[in-house]
């Protein structure tokens, strides 16, 4: 039966993109959807069918001379958030997982709430590296004792985030929570991640791996723009946060220049600085559609942000990571150790790097038909249509996974 969700997210690209899918998808299901993000995603979500509500904005991660800390700004944004759920009257909030006044404004108006994770779990795992470290899953035994050596540290890091948390509960009238990671629902927290790439971690009861949610912004560009000719196709697909040098990109156009290769540059609406020499196997574009494009690819090199990696993927394309920051380190992990691509490090990405690391991609078929595997697994069922059905499922809290702190 139709139901009312509001959909909360971060305003990033990579959390609200993946909170605008879902949308949609509950949309063409008959739902009633109100999302609320920031400003600058409004004529998006209303050209979906969606209900736009303007997001507190506040940042996530404190910078010198910040006026509030994380979680101050929470509890600030919760209660602006609480006369949006009451207006609105949802059956059910699913909420970002990076914003936290969602959830808290969810529970003071005693609505279910559901957490979306646009991306790898980031729980962890004894035996495992920590989320976001950079190092693949251990395959033996010996490499799984000694990841178990700094596990206290882990767990010590947990235990300060959870008492934040319980600090942010408390000064709204909420309950303290004995769990880690209390922002992830307990009732249902949804990973859009593909499942091969959590295949090496064990998923809590609470949590459904439902595949990628996947959004993007139209744009009129794509693989038509790229040089004539029948060489492999290679898109270079920067973060839209991290990188703003180019760094990355100009080591591809200097490392590629004279391969047997026509690349394709996205800059993002970022231009490169005068003087730098675009060779003629590559062509720049603003803001192409990866949706177009990446079908029509041999590799795609990115920095290793979710959303990219899982366009790839899903297109059936293998890729080079080469992470700035934040969870790129884990998805190039992932990546690597799944065997769809490689991960490169941030140090060593200059031109030679580059050029070894696509020679190798495009010479191996191994990591085409790894990438195939992926992109068969979401024409079989879209993550946006298997998180809705989980969405819109009535379902009562599970008990504890193995998130919850030993002892």
């Amino acid at each position: 039966m139709p139901r009312r969700y509001l959909l909360a997210a971060f305003g990033d690209p990579g959390h609200a993109f993946p909170a605008i899918a879902l949308g949609r998808e509950l949309v063409s299901r008959g739902h009633e959807v109100c999302l609320q993000t920031w400003r600058r995603w409004e004529a998006d979500v209303e050209q979906e069918g969606m209900r736009f509500a303007p997001a507190p904005e506040y940042g996530v991660w404190p910078r010198p001379g910040q006026a509030f800390t994380p979680y101050q700004a929470a509890v600030r944004a919760a209660r602006e958030t609480q006369p949006l759920i009451r207006e609105f009257d949802p059956d059910v909030v699913v909420v970002d997982i990076l914003t936290v006044a969602a959830s808290l404004a969810a529970e003071l108006e005693e609505r279910p709430w559901v957490s979306l994770v646009p991306h790898l779990l980031p729980i962890p795992q004894a035996g495992l590296p920590p989320y976001s470290t950079g190092a693949r899953p251990p395959r033996t035994e010996l490499g799984r004792t000694l990841w178990r050596a700094i596990d206290p540290l882990t767990w010590a890091a947990l235990r300060r985030g959870r008492d934040e948390l319980n600090g942010a509960r408390t000064r709204v009238g909420l309950p303290p929570l004995a769990e880690v990671h209390g922002g992830l629902s307990r009732r249902l927290t949804l990973v859009a991640t593909f499942p091969q790439l959590e295949a090496a971690r064990e998923v809590p009861s609470w949590a459904r791996v439902t595949g990628p949610l996947i959004w993007e912004r139209p744009a009129e560009e794509d693989a038509r723009s790229a040089p004539p000719g029948e060489e492999p196709l290679v898109l270079v697909a920067p973060s839209t946060s991290q990188d703003p040098s180019h760094r990355l990109l100009r080591a591809t156009l200097a490392g590629l220049a004279k391969e047997p290769v026509r690349v394709l540059a996205a800059t993002n609406g970022r231009p490169l600085a005068a003087g730098i020499r675009v060779p003629r196997n590559a062509r720049l574009v603003d803001w192409p559609s990866y949706r177009r494009t990446m079908p029509e690819c041999a590799a795609v090199i990115c920095h290793g942000g979710h959303g990219t990696v899982a366009q790839a993927l899903a297109a059936g394309v293998p890729v080079i990571c080469c992470p700035a920051g934040g969870d790129m380190g884990e998805n190039a992990a992932r990546v690597a150790w799944a065997g769809a691509g490689l991960s490169l490090p941030w140090r060593l990405a200059g031109p030679q790097a580059v050029r070894l690391a696509v020679r190798k991609l495009l010479a191996e078929p191994g990591f085409a038909s790894q990438a195939a595997g992926f992109a068969s697994s979401v024409s079989r069922q879209s993550g946006s249509a298997a998180a809705a059905l989980e969405t819109a499922a009535d379902r009562t809290p599970r008990g504890e996974g193995p998130a919850k702190l030993p002892g």
